[in-house]
C-alpha cells in the first residue's frame, strides 16, 4: 500500500490554511499521497468529534502501517482519539501546538467539549511506531506545558521551536521546513 500522510486542521480551520497546502505540495512532489480532510468547525460553536469521525470514515481504507498522521491544534486532539481507536499501528503521529488539557489553553472549555482531555496513553503509544511533538514558547492558544506533557505521555523528547506562535499563518507559518524534513525521514524508515 502506498505511503500516505493525513493532515488534520484545528478549530475553525481548513485544508487551505497555514503550512498545509505547502506541505501537501512538498510531499506530493515525492509521490506521497496527502489527504487533508475538511472537518466541520464553525465559528463560536464548538466542533463535535462525532462529526469529525464521520468525515474520516470516507478515508478509513487508506489508514495503514504506511500512514503518517499530523494534527495541528485541535487536529492533534483528534489524532489522539484516532490512535485510541485503531486496530493496528500506523507509521507515525506528529503533533503541532496540540492542547491536551494543561492550562493555560485560551479556549479550554471549547476544546474540552470536543472530546474531553482524558486519554488512553497506553493504547495511543501502541498504535504508532513514532511520535513527534512540536510546541512553541509563545503560542497564544496552547501553553508550552501542553507540549511538554504530551511529549512526556508519548515518551518522546519535545521538539521545542522558540517563537513559533501557534504554527499558523498569523505566526508566519506558511512553510514548515522542520516538519517536512521530519515527515520525510519517517516515511523513509
Amino acid at each position: 500500500m502506498k505511503k500516505n500522510v493525513f493532515i488534520f486542521h484545528g478549530t475553525e480551520g481548513s485544508p487551505d490554511e497555514n503550512w498545509f497546502p505547502w506541505l501537501k505540495q512538498e510531499l506530493s512532489k515525492r509521490d506521497y499521497e496527502v489527504i487533508i480532510p475538511k472537518f466541520p468547525s464553525p465559528p463560536i460553536v464548538p466542533a463535535k468529534i462525532d462529526e469529525w469521525f464521520s468525515v474520516l470514515r470516507e478515508y478509513e481504507d487508506r489508514i495503514s502501517e504506511n500512514t503518517v498522521l499530523i494534527g495541528h491544534s485541535l487536529g492533534g486532539v483528534f489524532t489522539l482519539r484516532v490512535l485510541e481507536k485503531l486496530k493496528s499501528p500506523i507509521k507515525a503521529a506528529l503533533f503541532v501546538g496540540t492542547p491536551i488539557g494543561v492550562k493555560p489553553i485560551i479556549s479550554y472549555d471549547r476544546e474540552n467539549s470536543f472530546s474531553g482531555f482524558a486519554f488512553d496513553w497506553k493504547t495511543i503509544r501502541s498504535n504508532s511506531k513514532d511520535f513527534v511533538v512540536y510546541q512553541s514558547d509563545n503560542d497564544p492558544y496552547v501553553g508550552l506545558e501542553d507540549g511538554e506533557q504530551l511529549a512526556e505521555n508519548l515518551r518522546v523528547a519535545l521538539s521545542y521551536v522558540p517563537n513559533a506562535g501557534h504554527f499558523n499563518k498569523k505566526a508566519g507559518y506558511l512553510k514548515f521546513d522542520q516538519l517536512r524534513d521530519k515527515v520525510l525521514e519517517l516515511l523513509e524508515k
